[in-house]
């Protein structure tokens, strides 16, 4: 039986939640869970995995010990599950089968997060009405998406209808980038996606349209937070996003991705997805968890660039107020605005001459050069003008987002002396300024912050971009750990969680991720056993190359020399890079023989390489793919198609990753070793996730080589070893 694994249901269940109670698992939802994997077992025709059953078990105890009280919010410590669980053990079906019923019960919301478009599909498309069918289980689910993946039609209508508008409105739109001049080839699709959606064969997604859709075309049809106006739009109740976000408030299960919960959670939680103390969140792929919340809280902007913004915008807000008697308080707050632009654009002046003094970046082939801030501090003068600039930039969001609310206002017939028609048109351009204005508020407030003492500090760098002798200055911030962010806004907040993913420990141990994603101390972080036999499967090969790794030339040399006889062992192989330099160095010199069997990295698509690999093995011809960290993960080449894995050396971090090496730099200033406590356990994910490119299902075999004497040299190296699985070892 499933519970003879381990058992997680010994109290009584009190499906009610009376105050103080838990969710703990009576017979009868016990029996549900068992009674459901029976089930799939059986209609699929599968054998039980001792991985998968482990996992389900945990997951259901870690969920079923939450207390409510009587309004069912959580009032116990965070419930927090960490799994790894390693490739063929069928993590979807697990924490579906053991969350779905505990949220029913509960009555809450299951968000399932994973960390791409491509896999939400798969599971909202494939995994999930599979689990339906076989399990017996009812539940309604649905996809969440940004509003960025969705088209908005009063953008389309805006394009199909050039010229009908006001002159002052068309010129404030082609200042956003609203307005455009377009060819006869795109009028002709924004009139098809208008047809299509008119006959329902088009539901406004980026993702489902049938045919060939470039960022470039997309990026003028579709819409985000600041410039949408909402219900208050004419197209509101045409709106594919809003016909989307409103099946999510019926659905048992929602299937994001982490950048919308993110997002979501960074507007309080609740704005798009259900708030977190109502859901119980699934985070699929949980090892990219950590850096997209640092991505999602880091700012950028050039200061040339920007500048150019100001001055265009406060010609434009003239033009609006000169041409338009505004009313009242719109009028009185828009006039202020053009002179605040101007003194703001004189403070960006300022730090242009500032920085470009301050700094020193030094030379580069390429045309971006990075200069970091020691510790995060930047030198006082900047400092000082950076709380200017965010004084500025506070005042110009506080005058723009009273604009917007008055415009709100006229939009509703509340307003007198402006026509809705007009405050719909300004709006998405006001509202684009306020989002530009209060991106750069975010980055201002950062460089004029004092970090904590004791406090991991923000990392903050000057990048010069330079494009044929026209060159600007990017300043960026970001933190280097989420750990608060997440442990505030995610853990402490939700109903309940669980991380999952093939590779969560770092060095057999989940210290990484709880330093990285402010894990719960109290936290279930459990490894479940994959279902592969690794030592039969596989044979890790490290053979003697004379080359060091440290050496890029005596080491691509070796590889040229030795790649050739690997290579000509297998039908199809995959060799991973750590530098695009090395991969195209050991491409031009490898051999025109050798040349025309390799698809490289760059040439075609992800997609479109993996798809001519698999037609010229299906061919009965040698395929071989050279890539770098992107075919390290996620790419799924069973059987023939890959029978070896290549790994060129050791896959370390980039050393001039400013977030990296401030990082770095933090915990030495503590006593620590970065070294050992950043750059070898990170390897340590790197090389797992990069070996488990071979075996993708239990009847596949092959060989992994790692072309780096390291690993049995050095005493990081070993530890790196015995980190990755059990496979045979040929250690030349």
């Amino acid at each position: 039986m499933l519970w003879s694994i381990i058992d997680v249901v010994r109290a009584p269940a009190i499906i009610s939640l009376p105050a103080g109670s838990a969710l703990m698992l009576k017979d009868e939802l016990k029996q549900s869970i068992q009674k459901a994997y029976r089930q799939f077992l059986e209609s699929k025709k599968l054998k039980a995995r001792y991985g998968q059953k482990l996992m389900i078990a945990e997951i259901a105890r870690s969920l079923g010990a939450i207390k409510a009280d009587d309004d069912g919010k959580r009032c116990s410590d965070p419930a927090v599950a960490v799994v790894e669980a390693g490739t063929g053990t069928g993590k979807t079906v697990a924490y579906a089968l053991a969350a779905i019923p505990l949220a029913q019960a509960a009555k809450k919301r299951l968000i399932i997060s994973t960390a791409t478009v491509a896999l939400q599909e798969q599971i909202v498309y494939k995994d999930l009405p599979e689990i339906m069918l076989h399990s017996g289980l009812k539940f309604s689910f649905t996809l969440a998406k940004g509003r960025g993946r969705y088209v908005c039609l009063t953008k389309l209508d805006n394009l199909l209808q050039s010229g009908k508008e006001s002159v002052a409105t068309m010129e404030l739109f082609a200042q956003e980038g609203f307005k455009i001049d377009v060819d006869d080839q795109a009028v002709a699709m924004y009139q098809q996606m208008i047809d299509k959606l008119a006959s329902n064969r088009w539901d406004g997604d980026r993702d489902s349209w049938s045919g060939e859709l470039t960022n470039d075309i997309w990026r003028t049809v579709t819409t985000d937070h600041g410039q949408c106006s909402g219900r208050r739009c004419t197209n509101f109740g045409q709106c594919s996003f809003y016909k989307a976000r409103e099946e999510l408030t019926r659905a048992d299960v929602v299937v994001a991705n982490h950048d919308l919960v993110l997002s979501d959670l960074a507007l309080g939680g609740g704005a798009v997805l259900s708030a977190p103390a109502d859901s119980i969140y699934i985070f699929d792929e949980g090892h990219h968890l950590p850096d997209k919340a640092i991505n999602h809280f880091a700012h950028q902007g050039r200061l040339r660039a920007t500048e150019s913004w100001l001055e265009q915008s406060s010609k434009t807000i003239t033009k609006l107020v000169a041409q338009q008697a505004l009313p009242g308080d719109l009028g009185r707050m828009l006039e202020q605005v053009p002179a605040l632009l101007q003194e703001t654009l004189e403070n960006q002046k300022q730090m242009f001459i500032l920085l470009e003094s301050a700094v020193e970046i030094p030379t580069t082939d390429s045309y971006r050069a990075t200069f970091r801030f020691e510790q995060g501090v930047v030198p006082e003068p900047v400092r000082e003008l950076s709380g200017f600039l965010k004084q500025r930039y506070g005042r110009i969001c506080d005058l723009l987002s009273k604009v917007c609310d008055e415009l709100k206002e006229a939009m509703d017939g509340k307003l007198d002396g402006i026509d809705g028609v007009d405050a719909e048109g300004w709006y998405p351009l006001l509202g684009a300024m306020l989002s530009r204005s209060d991106a750069n508020l975010g980055l201002w407030q950062l460089y004029a912050l004092i970090d904590p003492e004791g406090q991991p500090p923000i990392a903050r760098w000057v990048t010069l971009i330079d494009n044929d002798g026209h060159y600007d200055l990017e300043v960026a911030c970001s933190p280097i750990l989420a750990a608060r962010t997440l442990r505030q806004s995610l853990w402490n907040s939700c109903y309940g969680a669980v991380v999952t993913s093939a590779t969560l420990t770092a060095l057999g141990r989940f210290d990484r991720l709880q330093m990285r994603a402010g894990i719960p101390d109290n936290a279930n972080c459990v490894v479940v056993p994959s279902p592969f036999y690794h030592h039969d499967a596989a044979t890790l090969r490290i053979p003697a190359i004379n080359g060091d790794p440290k050496v890029p030339e005596q080491h691509t040399q070796a590889i040229i020399d030795l790649l050739p006889e690997l290579m000509g062992q297998q039908v199809g192989c995959l060799v991973l890079f750590s530098s695009r330099r090395q991969m195209q160095d050991v491409y031009a010199r490898v051999g025109r023989e050798w040349q025309q069997r390799i698809l490289m990295q760059g040439d075609s698509s992800k997609q479109e390489l993996m798809n001519q690999h698999r037609e010229r093995i299906d061919k009965g011809e040698t395929s071989v793919i050279f890539g770098l960290a992107s075919f390290a993960e996620g790419v799924d080449l069973p059987g023939r198609y890959c029978e070896q894995v290549v790994i060129a050396k050791i896959p370390f971090a980039v050393p001039d990753d400013p977030v990296e090496a401030a990082l770095g730099e933090w915990i030495e200033s503590r006593g620590g070793n970065a070294f050992m406590e950043i750059s070898v356990p990170d390897a340590s994910i790197k090389l797992v996730q990069a070996c488990g490119r071979l075996l993708r299902s239990e009847s596949d075999k092959g060989v992994i080589t790692i072309l780096d004497r390291r690993l049995v040299s050095a005493r990081y190296g070993r530890a790196l070893l015995e980190a990755l699985p059990p496979f045979q070892r040929d250690i030349q």
